[in-house]
């Protein structure tokens, strides 16, 4: 049989985590993962994630190369790509590929695609898509155990770590308002804060350590937080690593598991009898409405509902496939789902990879798109809904004064505004650049921006635009 031999690395490729460029020689003598993948995608950091859970598994028998391909136009710059890839540490080394070359090279056609080579640099296998990570694991035990062991005398690759600075914060996404407290979910530091609005941090809530642990504050353990829903005593949160909704007791401090399993996975809709049993793929977002929640799963692009009364679980939203088509229930097409905002029974929700904003009936499943086109028209226009584009939107808050809807348009690094009722897009005119705010929350006329790769809280009074940065912790 003719095998095909991997290219070579071009030298057009940026390397985000090591100290030289890669070579193929490096990689020879044992079976070889090349991932192409995108950072801003959840199925692609899943992807990422299984291989670094396998590179642990067979060690010194799998080599492991991320290679990152754009999508939008400010994932071209390596700086943007390796701030992403930053917010989770791997143990392996990381292209970028911002004018597609390598992707070229390979022939690659979809994100995330796993190719496989012999110790030899022979292409053995490929796999498109995000899977199950048992499949991909016996993929790689096969060719593994068909290679013959033998020494091979060449340079090891050197990792460096990440340059990110020792700060309070590490990634804040999700932030939250409840009368005078300020919570935040201080993401790559696995916990959520409470604070006051000055940023002086109250409590803590989780170890600080990535886990998936029920119980009192100071033991109880998240993986990367995302989004959070406060209502009266209870603030719910998106525990995405960990593929579950948590609650937070916040007169006790006690946290427990809504639902999540731990895994990714598509749950199985109706009564739900044990909270773990639930797989979910990769929630971002939770909102609540008529005493109901809602969760956004980025991993399998659907909009789901649970009954806080009686436990149950139901389907409301999305095809799984990724796109933006508008329709009823599973007829209907989200693409990336990370933020969710509700009213009077109509849930709004954020399209990170469709950059569009979607309007869900939450008696119907009906989806009407409000701005956005499909998932690869982006852009930076004001105006009119229908001619208006967003880049990569990564949040959304109601505000409660006023028929507005805030947009943190992250791919644009700007805040944007859309009027409700069939009014426009504006951008609002900051003293200062975000830096890919991933978090929003608006009240009493202060609009609360968690501007995630600068590691930092904001706050914007809309009365007469002063925009400060609030010291949490510090």
């Amino acid at each position: 049989m003719d095998i095909t031999h991997a290219p070579e690395f071009p030298a057009s490729l940026e390397w985000l985590n090591t100290t030289s460029p890669v070579r193929m020689a490096q990689l020879r003598g044992r079976v070889c993962a090349i991932a192409f993948v995108n950072a801003g995608s959840a199925w692609c950091m899943q992807r990422l994630n299984d291989l670094a859970h396998l590179r642990a598994r067979h060690g010194e028998r799998l080599h492991v190369v991320a290679v990152n391909v754009p999508k939008f136009a400010h994932e071209r710059d390596f700086r943007r790509a390796a701030k992403r890839l930053n917010r989770q540490r791997y143990e392996f080394p990381i292209a970028h590929d911002a004018d597609w070359t390598l992707w070229q090279h390979y022939g690659i056609e979809a994100w995330p695609t796993v190719v496989l080579l012999d110790g030899d640099g022979g292409i053995r296998d490929r796999i498109v898509g995000d899977g199950p990570i048992r499949d991909l694991d016996a993929r790689v035990a096969k060719l593994s155990d068909a290679q013959v062991p033998r020494s091979i005398n060449v340079e090891p690759i050197a990792l460096r770590r990440s340059a990110e600075p020792v700060l309070p914060l590490r990634f804040p996404i999700g932030v939250a308002v409840s009368g005078t407290y300020l919570y935040v979910a201080d993401s790559g530091h696995h916990r959520v804060l409470e604070c006051d609005q000055g940023g002086r941090v109250l409590r803590q809530f989780g170890s600080g350590g990535p886990g998936f642990i029920d119980g009192p504050m100071e033991l109880a353990a998240f993986n990367r937080p995302h989004g959070l829903c406060v209502q009266r005593d209870i603030l719910y949160v998106a525990d995405t690593g960990n593929h579950a909704v948590r609650r937070i007791h916040l007169r006790s401090g006690d946290i427990e598991t809504v639902c999540g399993a731990g895994r990714p996975g598509t749950p199985v809709t109706g009564p739900i009898t044990d909270p773990r049993m639930v797989a979910l793929d990769q929630p971002r977002a939770v909102a609540l409405e008529s005493g109901a929640m809602y969760i956004a799963t980025s991993g399998d692009n659907r909009l789901w509902r649970y009954d806080l009364g009686e436990p149950a679980l139901a389907h409301v939203a999305g095809s799984g496939a990724l796109d933006v088509i508008d329709g009823s229930g599973g007829e209907a097409a989200l693409a990336e789902p990370v933020a969710l905002a509700s009213v009077q029974q109509m849930v709004y929700v954020c399209d990170a990879a469709g950059s569009a904003i979607r309007s869900v009936n939450a008696r119907s499943g009906a989806v009407s798109t409000l701005v956005g086109q499909d998932a690869w028209h982006f852009g930076d226009t004001d105006g009119v809904r229908a001619g208006a584009a967003l880049q990569q939107p990564q949040a959304i808050a109601l505000d409660p004064d006023a028929p507005l809807l805030w947009i943190a348009d992250s791919g644009n690094d700007a805040l944007r505004c859309l009027r409700l009722g069939g009014g426009q897009v504006t951008t609002y005119q900051l003293s200062q650049r975000l830096h890919a705010p991933a978090g929003l929350a608006a009240a009493d006329g202060i609009v609360w921006i968690a501007d995630t790769d600068a590691h930092a809280v904001l706050r914007l009074d809309t009365k007469d635009g002063a925009l400060r940065h609030v010291p949490i912790g510090e």
